[in-house]
């Protein structure tokens, strides 16, 4: 996703995701942001099924987070999942970092969050 500030590693999960999507498209990014910033600010918009996610894209994901942990600042997730902004939510309280889930319609609320630029009242 490039409509974002440039402090947000962001992308659109869309149709059948792949281990090599992550290990080509999101790795490189996050790598780059990481070097770049010294944290890790996160915006994974989820467009497809979850079905559509490879055992191996899941996996990648998951050790994504993991070596990355220390560096996590601010992750989201968009999906209109009820389970998947659940346990995003209540991962933030077992991570360093925050972590929230959105819903499709909360998109631009959720890169203001990422990003540290929210609107204040």
């Amino acid at each position: 996703m490039t409509e974002v500030p440039g402090n947000i590693a962001a992308f659109r999960a869309s149709g059948h995701v792949e281990k090599e999507d992550f290990e080509k498209v999101v790795i490189p990014v996050v790598n780059e942001m990481v070097k770049k910033y010294d944290e890790l600010n996160y915006l994974m918009l989820i467009d497809t099924p979850l079905k559509n996610f490879s055992g191996g894209a899941w996996m990648e994901d998951l050790l994504l987070g993991i070596k990355k942990l220390t560096k996590w600042h601010r992750a989201a997730i968009i999906t209109d999942s009820d389970a998947i902004n659940w346990f995003t939510d209540v991962f933030s309280y077992l991570a360093p970092g925050e972590f929230k889930g959105f819903y499709p319609e909360q998109l631009p609320t959720a890169i203001e969050w990422v990003s540290g630029k929210e609107i204040q009242p």
